[in-house]
């Protein structure tokens, strides 16, 4: 049984740009490497209509052409990139050893190593007028799009640290940014809070939230509702930024890899190297800080790299 099972040297999980990156790597090394795609091909970036803040771009490029070229490069390169989701993993607790990988519930397939680039979901409010507008004024991410919005009134959900971060970053961009906060404070660390507080042009809203975003091709404005009183009010934004937190996208690594308490995965110092030899992590699957294309793809090299050293030390440790 065991010789129709297909062993593969590199088996990258996730196609975002820190998958695709550790593609062009691998497969320049001569390790073969083999991607599959997960549910959303792309990753984040193919719901975002405008990258301006990648390196190489100066007219800038939407997100959806960025990853098409991405494959492209890690293709020409003979990186094999397949539809399909990894369901179940079981990995080897010995240096040398093999990674057992299921694809799609059926596919068996053996790996010596294993780079993870599954990528963080950012979290949204779920209602119809918000996923309507995404890519059209909607946005998760202030840093990646406020440039847009320059000059113009926005508004922004949230109350943690990200959220406090965000919006004073927008505050130096943007007219005026409305923050919407659920209960009656911030659970923002002290230091953060003082920071929106003290930034004029932020104005927060406590016990309110968002009952609809107004516009049909762009957003336009918002509708808010106070949750204590049940009133509810319009204001006229072009952008609203939901900064709720994410989550990575780790479920089915959960008992086998060592993760955080909010299941990003944890690498070793500066290195790509999980607590299971052979297996490495690479973009916003072990990164909560930064969450950015161009660090994604960076430790997407990362792990390439140390995914070819991995291998080298395994065969010299064979002829020696």
């Amino acid at each position: 049984m065991s010789d129709t099972i297909e062993r593969i040297k590199c088996l990258i999980i996730g196609s975002g740009p820190a998958g695709y990156t550790a593609a062009i790597y691998a497969a320049r090394a001569d390790l073969k490497p083999i991607m599959y795609t997960g549910m959303e091909p792309g990753g984040q970036l193919t719901t975002t209509t405008e990258v301006d803040n990648f390196p190489g771009y100066p007219e800038g490029i939407d997100g959806p052409t960025m990853m098409v070229q991405l494959q492209q490069q890690a293709e020409r390169f003979g990186t094999q990139v397949r539809i399909g989701m990894v369901t179940a993993v079981e990995f080897s607790e010995v240096h040398g050893g093999i990674h057992k990988i299921t694809v799609d519930n059926t596919t068996q397939l053996e790996a010596e190593t294993v780079i993870i680039s599954t990528g963080a979901t950012a979290k949204y409010l779920g209602l119809p007028s918000e996923q309507k507008l995404r890519g059209g004024g909607v946005s998760a991410c202030a840093v990646c799009d406020g440039f847009f919005y320059k000059g113009q009134d926005v508004a922004i959900v949230g109350a943690g640290d990200t959220a406090a971060e965000e919006a004073t970053y927008l505050a130096n961009i943007c007219k005026n940014v409305t923050m919407l906060v659920r209960k009656d404070q911030m659970r923002a660390s002290k230091a953060m809070q003082h920071r929106v507080t003290a930034t004029k042009n932020i104005n927060v809203r406590y016990n309110t939230e968002v009952d609809e975003v107004l516009g049909d091709m762009v957003v336009e404005g918002l509708r808010m509702k106070n949750n204590q009183t049940g009133e509810k009010e319009e204001i006229a934004i072009t952008g609203l930024f939901i900064a709720i937190g994410h989550k990575p996208n780790t479920d089915i690594f959960k008992g086998q890899l060592k993760m955080d308490n909010t299941g990003y995965l944890i690498t070793e110092g500066k290195s790509t190297k999980t607590n299971k030899p052979g297996v490495f992590a690479s973009g916003d699957v072990q990164d909560k800080e930064y969450r950015q294309a161009v660090t994604a793809a960076g430790t997407g090299c990362m792990a390439a790299l140390d995914a070819e050293r991995y291998l080298v030390s395994i065969e010299s440790e064979v002829t020696a």
